[in-house]
């Protein structure tokens, strides 16, 4: 792979340009973008280009761009968020129907809890979180769950980078995360009160899945009122349950993923499938469609 002269590597430095974006600045001109990313200028101009050029930044009218709808093209054909996120939706949408404020899904990923799916009310508690948003694994409930069942080199990357204080109730000192953490594994689940704003409290339990680790966090955020978590524990528990028993039967041993694809995980009528699977013909079948005409299909 190419590097540059500081032993970058140049997808490294187009990764920077892409992280350069966020939920609160969608739109950057080329300017905020080496500002954001630390690259010079003339630099950047370059990889944006070639980004622009790949469908994964898209330039507007005034001189701003924001990233290219191609990126969620690739995201969405991988079963490790959308498989995921499919399987649990149901599940997620009757923890909802029952809390009615926040229900979230969110996987480890470095140092923080990627939340790849969220239901809110309008008149919900405040809640830090956003689909395709992170938030650091000791600072929420799904975040302990998640680092309570990681390896023991998660925890110490953890500590070592700082635990990011959010209020007075945030955990901020590595024997404290160790102590919570323990507590986490023995109870089975997490509770965090007024961790990231005081007037909400966020309760989290694991998703195993088929392998027999924790897959997922299944979590709420609800008023920091002093009710017991219990109840929702139990109804938290009950989806995580289901959305491990789905998990399992998509994720068969007598399936082969690679030659499958992700029929199991995808949600649609079976007649659709069926027929989006006759299009996937002999790739050497003249009649055979391209892998274009099969994402337009859907």
């Amino acid at each position: 792979m190419a590097r540059g002269s500081a032993g970058e590597s140049v997808l490294h430095r187009h990764l920077r340009v892409l992280e350069s974006f966020d939920a609160w600045h969608p739109f950057l001109t080329l300017t905020e973008i080496a500002d954001a990313s630390g690259i010079p200028p003339s630099t950047a101009h370059r990889l944006i280009a070639e980004l622009e050029h790949e469908g994964l930044l898209e330039r507007l009218p005034d001189r701003t761009y924001r990233l290219g709808v191609r990126l969620w093209e690739f995201a969405s054909r991988t079963p490790g968020a959308v498989g995921l996120r499919e399987i649990a939706r149901p599940w997620l949408g009757a923890v909802h129907e029952r809390v009615r404020q926040h229900t979230q899904l969110g996987v480890l990923s470095g140092r923080d809890v990627l939340f790849i799916d969220r239901m809110s009310t309008r008149d919900a508690v405040v809640n830090a979180t956003l689909i395709g948003g992170r938030i650091p694994l000791h600072a929420s409930s799904s975040g302990l769950v998640l680092l309570a069942h990681a390896d023991a080199t998660v925890v110490n990357d953890v500590i070592a980078h700082g635990l990011r204080t959010y209020t007075m109730r945030t955990i901020h000192t590595g024997a404290d995360l160790r102590a919570e953490l323990g507590r986490v594994r023995e109870d089975g689940y997490a509770v965090t009160e007024g961790a990231i704003h005081p007037e909400s409290r966020g309760i989290a339990v694991p998703v195993m899945g088929p392998g027999g680790g924790v897959y997922a966090a299944i979590g709420v955020v609800v008023p920091n009122d002093g009710v017991s978590p219990h109840g929702y524990v139990e109804l938290l528990r009950r989806a995580a349950t289901g959305i491990a028993h789905d998990l399992a039967l998509a994720y068969r041993p007598d399936v082969d993923e690679r030659t499958h694809g992700i029929r199991s995980l995808v949600s649609g009528s079976r007649r659709s499938i069926e027929y989006l699977e006759s299009l996937d013909t002999d790739p050497h079948d003249a009649g055979a469609l391209p892998a274009s005409a099969h994402r337009a299909a859907l």
